[in-house]
Order: C-alpha cells, then structure tokens, then sequence
C-alpha cells in the first residue's frame, strides 16, 4: 500500500449519488485580498499542474492593496479547456465577508470547504465540509508574524486530501514558489500535512470530486504572459526598457528588471547591456523610449490604457518622424480609472489611431504566453524594418494569470534592423535623403547617431519635410510624405503575424477572434459542433489584415468576431477594412471584466443562429 492509499480520504458506502467527477471541474477559492492567499492558491493549482492534469488558473483580485474580497479559479480540464468556467461546484471560502454570496452562487450538488469560524452552510443541496483553521494554526504554532499567511495552508492540505491532490506536489509546488528556500517551504507544508492528517481522520468523502494522475502536461510550463513578454524582449535585444508603474503592466517590466541581470551582461566588463529605468510619468517614460529608438537601441515602455492616453503625442511623433520604438499595453477596463484588476480588450480602436492627425499603428495581439515571448522579440524586428512604432495589445488575464505554455522557441533568426546605412554604405552611395523613398515601398533608409561620414547627419523631424528632412510647408511635400507612409501598410501586411485558422471552410458560420479569449472560443466551438453547429474559426495575430482575412469573411454568410469591449471595436476595424463584407460582420461582446467563458460564447452563437 502506497502513501497516497493510506491518506486517501474514506467514502462512506451509498452516499455518492452519482458518478465521480475526475479531472474536470473548477474550484472557486474566496479569500481576502493582501492575506498571502496566493501562495497557496498557486501551491494547488501547481501541483494539480505537475499530477499531469490540464489546469488554468483565473485572480480576481480588487484593485484596493488589501481587506477587500478575492476569489481564485482553478480549473482541470482533463480534455485541456483553459478559459474561465461559468459555474464552480468546488468552493473553498474563508472569507466571512462574501460568504453568503459565494454559497449562493455554489450550485446544487456542489462542495463547501469552509472555516468553522463561520456558521455551517444552510443548504440541503451541497456537501459541507468545515475546516478548523485557527485549531490548526495554534497546532503548528509558527511565528506570530507569519500567523496570517501560514493559516492559508490550511486550506490547502485539507483540500488537497479530499481531493487527492498529491502532498509530495504540493511540497514541490512550494519549492517553486519559494525559489528552494527551504525553512520556507517546511514551515508551510507543517501546516498543509496537520491539515491533511486531520482531514483524513475527521472528514468522510461525501462529494464525486476528485483529481488523478495523468500525463497531460509532459513538457509544458506554467508561465504568466507579462514574464513571458519579458523574457522575449530580451531574448529580442532590448537596450532600454522606460516605464511607469500601473497594474496590469507593471509585472511585465519587474520581471525585465529581475531577468536582466542574468540573462544580459557583457561578458568582460560584466555591466548590464540593458537600463531599466522607472519614469516619473507615462509621458517621460514614452519619451525616453523614442529618443533611444532615434539613437539605434531597441527600446521599449510598458504601460495599460490610462498610461497609452498619456502616450499619445509621442506616438504620434514617433509614427511621423518613423522612430522606432515598442509598447506593451496590458489592457484593463476604462473609460477612466475604470477597473484596473479587470481584464478587456477595449484600446483596439484607441491603439490603432493612437495620435491626432492621420495616425495609423501596427498591432500585434498575442494569444499565448508563447506568443507574448514571441511578439516580445519579433515586435523590435517590426519596428526597426517600418521605423514606426509597434504596440502590442497583451490584457490583464493573459499578462497576469498563470497558463500552460509550450516552452519557448529560441528566435531562429537573425535580428531585422531594417534599413540602416553605414559609413561605407554612405561612400558608395554619395548621396543619401533620410525621407527618400528609394526602393517604392513606403521605407525610406535610415542612418544611427554616431556614423562617421559627413551625410550621416540629418534632421529628424515632426513637423513637414521634404525627403532630405529640410522643413517645408509645401502641400505636394505633405501629401507625398504621408502617401508614402500609408505605402507602409501594403508591406506590413506581408510581415506581421499572420492569423490563424481551425476548420474545412465548409461551414456557413465563422468566427474571428484576438488575444485571451483564443480558449473560450475553442471550447465554444466544441461545445456547438457536440450540438450539431459545425463553426470555422480565425484568430487574429496582427493589424493590418493580410488578404487572408478578407478571403476567411468572404467564405462565410456570417462571421461572429468575439471581443471584450462594448461595441465590437475589432468588428469596426474589420468593417472600415472590408466596407462591402461590413452586413456579414456580427459582433459577440461582453465587457464584465472577468475572462470569457466557453460556454457564455457557445450560447451567444447559438442563439444568434436561432433566430435566423
């Protein structure tokens, strides 16, 4: 008999009424906000990670630092779904202040793993089991100040017990964690053992729930999209990093800064090859960002939708001037402050024309924390080919939660640093105009501070140029300069991203969709073709639209484009891009702030296609 069959929990004979539910469910953990609860919740979701079962984990945390209610969604999916699951059966609550409506919420058939400080719940309908966490924690007895925190592996061991979640991955889980620090690790998993083994003695096994040991994540990662960004702009040759802290953003450049310092040092002098530095605003930091890009460094800022407001005129000069330069927007809910812990996809429009006048960006809309360690790196090789600015559109549930991923591709090409001319370029050529568009399609070439030939020099301008970088007035001079810029657009639809397709292009319905909502849009597209509502499907990688985005509508009598905002903004784009495809466009939207549901989608759809 294993260790694993001696602490499982003990079933009572007749009273499981139906059948167990293995690996596919979700579990609903409230707490308080800046309690530690994170750690143990990462802790479960971890090791059910490493028992080999598919696991996604959504923070719905309150944007005060701490007090406030907070609940964290752990889902196993053992066929691999990873979006957001409407309805938890699993509720572990210790926090008196939502309890009332967490249970409310708890379906019938459910479990309530609660803390016997709070009364037993009044339902008929679910399995309770109390948790006596104080006792426990007097038990263990670890330091006062430590108290609080370490209360939260309570609720680990016990749930893990009655769940079956192994202990020996929750102690590894830990180990992660705590980066192998371990008088960390054994104080914790002190607790989570007491609060198993009393578990095991005190609580006989009433609910069908229970997690067992697959195989399914061989070789994956659990990874947060802000560190996978990190990690691809490095690997992309970042030189400067400017930015301004603001959630859901601010991660991305901590782990810049965290990561750098082993990842990027010259290997004689060992100084850093990066700075990283805190601005004093949004605006500095943009402006930082663009005079390095102007000076040959591949540079960055970091930001979410209130900072991108404040970037706005130095975008625009950098689009005009054709700077290169990279920005991350981690999108959050606004207008305003709006809800800074809650995710969208509502700086679609505002990115894209992002500066007054005709202003016109490339976007790149990673699905993926892969995608975030790609786009990290292939958004410098963008930027420095068009000379423009690249903004990648991240959101807070992708930057933020932790999901499975691929590990990442090493960047198997060379660094694109576009067109830049050397002193010797400069000699054989003889002459040379900043603006000149020499090669017809819309780049001109540039030169970097520092080249040693007297044509070197040149005025990098804002206002209107001729194509020597002379200012002028002349109307045929502003026309042609931003006729030339729009001839940008043609080739960057050649170069970025291109969208991702899933299906025989045999269905009458489409769907299109961008960024975090990739997995509910999947999971819908299972749940209808089970229901007899067979959908081809088209992620967007990228703006702007290569023609394979154009020939996907035309293919389909209806194309549902999936989004978080309120109006369909990626819809509007679509239809200004494809006017006479505009009535085969239909916009499925919701904008609560919490991640989209596969089953929410599933149902839009079906109930649109009814009442036709």
């Amino acid at each position: 008999m294993t260790t694993a069959d001696r602490t499982a929990p003990r079933v009572e004979g007749g009273l499981l009424e139906r059948q167990p539910v293995v690996n596919d469910f979700s579990i609903n953990i409230a707490t308080v906000n800046g309690s530690g609860s994170q750690t143990a919740n990462v802790a479960l979701l971890r090791a059910i990670f490493r028992m080999g079962v598919p696991v996604s984990g959504k923070n719905l945390f309150p944007s005060n630092i701490q007090g406030m209610p907070t609940w964290f969604l752990i889902r196993a999916s053992e066929e691999g779904h990873v979006s957001r699951a409407e309805v938890s059966p699993v509720l572990v609550t210790v926090n008196p202040a939502s309890y009332a409506k967490d249970l409310a919420e708890l379906p019938s058939g459910g479990v309530c793993f609660y803390a016997d400080t709070m009364p037993a719940p009044d339902r008929t309908d679910i399995i309770a089991y109390p948790m006596p966490v104080q006792q426990l924690v007097r038990q263990v007895d670890p330091p006062k100040n430590l108290r609080d925190y370490i209360a939260n592996m309570a609720y680990v061991g016990v749930v893990a017990q009655m769940l079956g979640v192994d202990l020996g991955e929750v102690r590894a889980a830990l180990d992660i964690h705590f980066q192998g620090r371990a008088s960390a690790v054994d104080l914790n998993m002190r607790m989570v053992r007491a609060a198993a083994e009393w578990a095991a003695a005190n609580l006989v096994k009433r609910d069908p729930f229970r997690i067992e040991r697959r195989d399914l994540t061989r070789g994956m990662i659990l990874v947060d999209g802000n560190t996978a960004a990190a990690l691809g702009s490095i690997y992309g040759g970042v030189g400067l990093v400017a930015w301004y802290p603001i959630t859901p953003a601010s991660s991305l450049a901590e782990s810049l800064a965290d990561y750098l310092p082993r990842l990027r040092r010259d290997p004689v002098s060992g100084k850093l090859t990066c700075a990283v530095i805190q601005a004093e605003d949004e605006l500095a930091a943009i402006g930082m960002a663009v005079g390095a890009g102007w000076a040959g460094v591949r540079a960055m800022a970091s930001t979410s939708g209130p900072g991108l407001s404040l970037m706005a005129e130095f975008a625009g000069l950098a689009f005009f001037a054709e700077v290169p330069v990279v920005v991350w927007d981690v999108q959050r809910i606004g207008p305003a402050t709006g809800l800074p812990t809650r995710t969208s996809q509502g700086d679609i429009l505002f990115a894209r024309f992002l500066g007054h006048g005709d202003t016109k960006h490339i976007l790149l809309l990673p699905g993926s924390p892969a995608e975030c360690f790609e786009f990290g790196w292939r958004a410098f090789d963008l930027a420095e080919r068009f000379q423009t600015p690249v903004l990648v559109l991240s959101d807070l549930d992708l930057g933020m939660n932790l999901w499975m991923s691929e590990p990442f591709a090493y960047p198997s090409q060379p660094m694109d640093r576009g067109k830049v001319l050397s002193a010797e370029d400069l000699e054989r050529l003889g002459s040379f105009g900043r603006y000149r568009d020499v090669d017809g399609d819309g780049i001109t070439y540039r030169t970097l501070p520092g080249t040693e030939h007297p044509l070197a020099a040149y005025f990098n301008r804002g206002t209107g140029h001729d194509e020597l970088g002379n200012y002028s007035e002349r109307p045929e001079h502003w026309e042609g300069n931003l006729k030339r810029l729009w001839r940008k657009e043609d080739r960057a639809r050649e170069l970025v991203p291109a969208p991702v397709e899933d299906g025989q292009g045999r269905s009458a319905v489409g769907v299109i969709a961008f960024g975090s909502t990739d997995p509910a849009i999947r999971e819908a597209r299972s749940l209808l073709a089970r229901r007899g509502l067979a959908t081809d499907y088209m992620r967007l990688r990228a703006v702007p639209f290569s023609d394979q985005v154009g020939r996907f509508i035309r293919q389909h009598e209806r194309t549902y484009v999936v989004e978080m905002n309120v109006e369909g903004q990626m819809r509007q784009l679509l239809q200004l891009e494809y006017p006479a495809l505009a009535t085969r466009l239909r916009s499925i939207t919701k904008i609560d702030g919490l991640p989209l549901a596969g089953s929410w989608v599933a149902a839009c759809i079906e109930a649109e296609e009814g009442r036709l």
